[in-house]
């Protein structure tokens, strides 16, 4: 099932993902945010961004109960890797290879849960490859447009788990909330227990009430 420059890497017990060498590979945050993200029995959840699926494909691993999985990717190399992960590990799962801001209305109101490690670097990256630097910096996609896809793809009540650069907080809540997507938990992540942290996740619902839960923030010794 490997390509040129593909290789088989371990993710979850005896679990395989396809991941090629020459494009952009999965980073611990994408395995933080899986863990963060709360699952309810019945859940049809989205994986936006969701390159080689690393993050549904966990997810789904740690909540089997989940009603259906589907994958949104531009780049149609990592949404065919994510295509054959799928088939090699029996994964139950819809791959769209489609832009967030093109997203056909057909999945409007549809996700009670939407999951999304997005590009969220503003600047670098001019001399890297692009299509290992659009899957990190914000080049064909802003958080406003990515904030805006996930308001329009869930269902009322429906959550909305993301994680971007801890700097990035109040620029976060604030697009959030100005899209009715209600701030509900908010954890904060550091590479080591005495440095201020370097990343946020959070957790959002459409239509929900105000009124945040900050947990204790999480040490990532990468």
């Amino acid at each position: 099932m490997l390509k040129e420059n593909e290789v088989l890497e371990e993710f979850f017990g005896d679990k395989k993902i396809i991941q090629n060498v020459s494009l952009y590979r999965f980073t611990s945050d994408s395995i933080l945010l899986s863990r963060f993200a709360r699952a309810k029995a019945g859940d049809d959840v989205a994986d936006f961004c969701s390159g080689s699926g690393v993050v549904g494909f966990h997810f789904m691993c740690l909540n089997p109960k989940i009603k259906s999985l589907t994958l949104f990717e531009m780049q149609e190399e990592l949404a065919d890797m994510s295509r054959r992960t799928a088939e090699l590990n029996g994964f139950p799962c819809t791959v769209v290879c489609s832009k967030l801001q093109d997203i056909p209305r057909d999945f409007d109101d549809k996700f009670s849960l939407i999951l999304c490690n997005p590009p969220y670097e503003r600047s670098g990256f001019e001399n890297a490859d692009f299509k290992k630097a659009v899957c990190r910096k914000e080049i064909t996609l802003t958080l406003p447009e990515i904030i805006e896809a996930a308001f329009r793809k869930l269902k009322f009540g429906g959550r909305f788990a993301i994680l971007n650069r801890a700097d990035r907080t109040a620029e976060l809540l604030f697009l959030l909330k100005s899209r009715n997507l209600e701030p509900k938990r908010l954890q904060f992540v550091s590479g080591t227990a005495d440095s201020k942290p370097y990343l946020v996740m959070a957790e959002a619902v459409k239509g929900g009430r105000e009124g945040i839960e900050v947990l204790p923030a999480l040490v990532n010794g990468k």
